[in-house]
C-alpha cells in the first residue's frame, strides 16, 4: 500500500477474519437476483498486487465476488510472496499472475499485469490485497466514468476507513475521515491511493508511452500513486475522491509500523515534489509541506519558551491559555462526529485532548525526520529502500 503524505492510506492487514467482518458489518451482500452487468458497456479490469497477504486476500476477493456490477476480469498478482497468497487466490474465479520477487516491487507488478491483462480495458481498478470494497463500489465507479459530464475524469479514489477497536487505529481512522471530508469539499485530490481507486485506462496508455517508464507506474518514486496522479492531472484530467465508494482497510497496529509507513509516504512525497518542482499542480502539496514544517517550528518554539520561563523563574499559568486547548477539543469533537461508523469511544478520544495531541506530535516527528532523511540522501547519495523498511516494521510487529 502506498499513499502520499497528503494523507493517508493504508495497510498492514494480517487478520482475514477482522477484514472480512469489516466488510460484512458495513456492506451486506446484494439480494439474490440483483447482480447486474455494466449498462455503460465499459470494460473494467481489477488488478490486485499482493505481497504475503494470505491472511487477507480471501476477504478482498469475497468483496469483489458480491459486486452489484461484476468486474470483467480480476487479476491477482502475488509478487515475491513467501506464504500461501497465490494458493488462496486460486480458490476464486480469478486470474492469478504469480511473479518472483521483483526489483521494483508493487510498481513493476502492476505494470506487468496491466500490459498482460488490462491494456485494452476502459477502467482499471487498483486494489490492495488487504482492502474490502462494498458491493456498490464497481457500479458507482462505472457510473462516474460513464457520465458524459465527467468526460475529463482521470481517476476516482475510494474513501478509506478502518474498524479496528484499538486506540492507535482509531486515531488513524479519525485522520483519514478528516482528509476525506477536506478532499470531497475540494472536489479533487493529488493522490489516487493505490489501496483502492479506479483509473481511466485511456490516460494510463498515454502515460505508459512516456520514455521515462516501462508502464503507467514509474520505478523511481517511493509513492508511485502520487507520481501517477500528478501525470494524470498534468494531461488535463480531473482526479477525485468518489462520493459513493468507501473502502475498508486495516490500520497500522504499532508505532513502529506506523512510523515506517508514514516515513515512506512522506519521504517519497518530498522526493517527488523536489523532482517535479513548484507549479500549479504541486502548489497545494507544497503548501501542505510548508504548514507541516511550520507546525514543527511552533512546537519546538513552545518547548523552548516553556523551558526558558521555568529556568528563569518567570513561568506562570494564564487563564487565557486554556482557551486554546478548549478550541482544539471542540474542533476534534466536530471532526469525530464525521467519522464513519463512529462510536462513543471515538468521541471520547476527541474530547480528552491528549490522544489527538500526542498523535499530532508524532506527525511532526515523522515530518521533520523525513525532510532530514531527504537531505542526508542528497548529501550521501545513499537512498534507503522505504518499501523494505515498512515491510520489516510490519513483520516485526
Amino acid at each position: 500500500m502506498s499513499m502520499s503524505a497528503a494523507l493517508p492510506l493504508v495497510v498492514d492487514a494480517r487478520d482475514r477474519r477482522s477484514v472480512r467482518a469489516a466488510g460484512q458489518i458495513t456492506s451486506p451482500a446484494p439480494a439474490p437476483g440483483k447482480t447486474t452487468t455494466a449498462a455503460s458497456g465499459l470494460r473494467m479490469v481489477v488488478l490486485v498486487p499482493a505481497y504475503n497477504e494470505a491472511g487477507s486476500i480471501g476477504a478482498t476477493l469475497d468483496g469483489l465476488m458480491i459486486q452489484v456490477r461484476p468486474a470483467d476480469l480480476i487479476v491477482v498478482v502475488p509478487n515475491g510472496c513467501t506464504d500461501e497468497t497465490a494458493r488462496e487466490a486460486r480458490k476464486y474465479p480469478v486470474t492469478v499472475m504469480e511473479l518472483p520477487r521483483l526489483e521494483h516491487r508493487k510498481s513493476e507488478a502492476l505494470n506487468r499485469a496491466w500490459a498482460e491483462y488490462a491494456y485494452d480495458a476502459d477502467i482499471v481498478i487498483c486494489l490492495d490485497a488487504d482492502t474490502v470494497l462494498p458491493p456498490n463500489a464497481l457500479a458507482a465507479w462505472d457510473r462516474e466514468f460513464a457520465d458524459e459530464s465527467a468526460a475529463i475524469l482521470g481517476g476516482s479514489s475510494s474513501k478509506f476507513t478502518m474498524q479496528d477497536p484499538g486506540l492507535l487505529s482509531r486515531l488513524q481512522k479519525a485522520e483519514f475521515a478528516t482528509w476525506t471530508d477536506t478532499t470531497l469539499r475540494l472536489g479533487r485530490t493529488s493522490v489516487l491511493a493505490g489501496t483502492g481507486c479506479a483509473i481511466n485506462n485511456e490516460v494510463l496508455r498515454r502515460i505508459a508511452a512516456r520514455e521515462d517508464r516501462d508502464g503507467p507506474w514509474v520505478y523511481t518514486s517511493q509513492v508511485e500513486d502520487f507520481e501517477l496522479t500528478y501525470r494524470i492531472r498534468e494531461l488535463g484530467y480531473v482526479c477525485q475522491v468518489s462520493p459513493d465508494v468507501r473502502a475498508y482497510t486495516d490500520s497500522m497496529k504499532s508505532l513502529k509500523a506506523l512510523w515506517g509507513q508514514r516515513m515512506k509516504w512522506q519521504v517519497g512525497t518530498v522526493e517527488d515534489l523536489l523532482a517535479l518542482g513548484f507549479n500549479r499542480l504541486t502548489l497545494r502539496d507544497w503548501a501542505q509541506q510548508a504548514m507541516g514544517l511550520l507546525g514543527v517550528f511552533l512546537k519546538l518554539l513552545w518547548i523552548i519558551v516553556i523551558v526558558l520561563s521555568i529556568t528563569l523563574g518567570a513561568f506562570q499559568v494564564v487563564l487565557f491559555w486554556w482557551l486554546v486547548p478548549i478550541l482544539f477539543v471542540a474542533l476534534d469533537i466536530k471532526r469525530a462526529l464525521r467519522i464513519p461508523h463512529r462510536d462513543w469511544k471515538d468521541i471520547l478520544i476527541a474530547a480528552t485532548f491528549f490522544p489527538q495531541e500526542i498523535f499530532m506530535w508524532l506527525r511532526s516527528g515523522w515530518f521533520i525526520a523525513s525532510w532530514w532523511a531527504v537531505l542526508i540522501t542528497k548529501i550521501t547519495r545513499r537512498r534507503i529502500d522505504r518499501w523494505e523498511a515498512q515491510y520489516t516494521a510490519e513483520e516485526i510487529n
